[in-house]
């Protein structure tokens, strides 16, 4: 069931002058979050550096109730958010790496090839962080909802875990960053405004059918849901 976003190609210009159709690819809740993710790292990051422990368990359960929000998503959202219509095969990403340094218009309604691979290891390691964050203790000012209740080993493991992934949430932001500024650079597209305005410009010959934005009401529920599953394991500390 299609929500009211969804709208056809209208016909614009391109950069430059060229002739291209406008397409609808991204939907509000892929947008706000992508953009509240960026905000949400930062603001952990920032939280345990300067002690603020509270702020960083709140910063931590809005993360992971994201991220459970993202995963329904995947599978029942928007056409573009659907990891069913993203993800190739690893073959059909080295394939178009290898076109990285060319020159040509995005034909792309979604993520490429390669950006879906990007897209699932990024949602993986963020979320392995909120979850190994759950069963966490630092053995002084703060533990995990779940560390009570876990053997000492595994709340040891998962300490251990959540201290060292997050350089691996790092390394994969830096490279996501390197990879959309060699696409402006060398291939001369553009992948934040798209993520910004939810609009893509497509070459003038684009004859293909805009995505399906999914049901704002679907979306409504799903957020509500895996808000409430998050509060319930935030209560269990």
């Amino acid at each position: 069931m299609a929500g009211p976003e969804e709208e056809g190609p209208v016909p614009d210009a391109m950069q430059g002058g060229e002739a291209g159709i406008k397409v609808k690819v991204w939907d509000i809740w892929v947008r706000a979050l992508h953009w509240g993710m960026v905000a949400l790292i930062g603001l952990s990051w920032w939280s345990a550096e300067t002690g603020r422990m509270d702020l960083h368990l709140t910063s931590g359960y809005i993360i992971l109730a994201l991220l459970l929000f993202r995963l329904a998503w995947g599978l029942l959202g928007s056409d573009t958010a659907r990891f069913g219509r993203f993800l190739r095969s690893p073959l059909a990403a080295l394939g178009h790496l290898r076109h990285l340094f060319r020159r040509e218009p995005d034909t792309e309604l979604g993520h490429n090839a390669a950006g879906g691979w990007m897209v699932l290891l990024l949602l993986a390691v963020l979320l392995l962080q909120a979850v190994s964050g759950l069963f966490a203790d630092d053995l002084i000012f703060t533990r995990g909802p779940l560390a009570a209740r876990a053997p000492g080993w595994l709340s040891d493991w998962m300490t251990f875990i959540h201290l060292r992934n997050f350089n691996l949430i790092l390394a994969l932001a830096g490279l996501h960053i390197l990879a959309v500024l060699l696409y402006a650079l060398a291939k001369r597209q553009d992948l934040v405004r798209p993520m910004v305005t939810g609009v893509k410009r497509l070459p003038a010959g684009w004859a293909g059918q805009p995505p399906r934005l999914g049901s704002p009401v679907l979306a409504a529920l799903l957020l509500g849901l895996a808000a409430a599953l998050v509060w319930a394991l935030s209560t269990l500390g």
